[in-house]
């Protein structure tokens, strides 16, 4: 804990200190195991370091990405890969690669996506989304904003009160929480079809006990009103498995 305030309180100073063109995305690994986080950026935007890399317990690292950029940033755990980063990981698996290089991560993971500025809005747009359910705690915090930028996270370990049926076991431990769209696919909790708009599709009994204990985070595809978060900061801290 004293550590990880230390850490924001040096990236606060250093907002004083120095400028950079686009935003920095400052990725720091606060659990007790190694993670590798996967990246994806949409379409039309360059993905930083081919798209994952290895974090070990404590470590960080600092991208720099442009202006405008948008993608999402996940973790993976429990991967395993060979000195030619093909393996697999137990959740967040992107194509059984180190490098993502383009694909996503295979849910359930816990997604930080974010939409740093567009041609006719400099704002940034982010949040920590359960809509494709949830494997680690994760935030993301800016530093140096704006008044009024929020805090978007699920900093509890959700798998520990994952219900029976959308748990994800690895040799009898829940290692993910499957959303209820993810585990039924129904159009109803997946936001589909007739219910492909906020006047139909609503919270359900799922999405309620995602949302009561991870209030910051996205819940369901029409979450916008607490789980979307918008800012304008030069700096954002991601911290895997943060002190809650």
């Amino acid at each position: 804990m004293r550590t990880y305030s230390h850490l924001l309180i040096f990236l606060c100073f250093a907002f004083y200190l120095s400028f950079s063109n686009g935003t920095q995305l400052i990725i720091v690994n606060n659990c007790k195991e190694s993670i590798w986080p996967g990246i994806l950026a949409t379409a039309g935007h360059e993905t930083p370091i081919n798209g994952g890399f290895h974090l070990n317990i404590g470590q960080q690292v600092t991208l720099d990405v442009p202006e405008l950029w948008s993608g999402r940033i996940w973790g993976r755990q429990g991967c395993c890969f060979d000195e030619n980063g093909k393996g697999s990981c137990q959740t967040g698996d992107c194509s059984g690669l180190l490098n993502c290089s383009g694909a996503g991560g295979i849910p359930p993971a816990t997604l930080v996506e974010m939409t740093l500025g567009t041609p006719t809005n400099s704002r940034h747009y982010y949040d920590v989304s359960l809509v494709d359910g949830f494997n680690i705690p994760v935030s993301m915090i800016p530093i140096g904003g704006s008044a009024g930028c929020g805090v978007a996270a699920c900093e509890t370990d959700l798998n520990q009160c994952c219900p029976e049926y959308l748990a994800v076991k690895s040799k009898g431990k829940a290692v993910g929480c499957k959303s209820a769209c993810l585990a039924t696919n129904s159009p109803k909790y997946c936001c589909t079809g007739k219910y492909a708009n906020r006047n139909t599709c609503k919270p359900t009994a799922f999405s309620r006990l995602f949302k009561t204990i991870c209030p910051r985070a996205y819940s369901y595809a029409f979450d916008e009103s607490t789980g979307l978060k918008n800012c304008k900061a030069p700096r954002y801290l991601i911290t895997f498995c943060p002190p809650n």
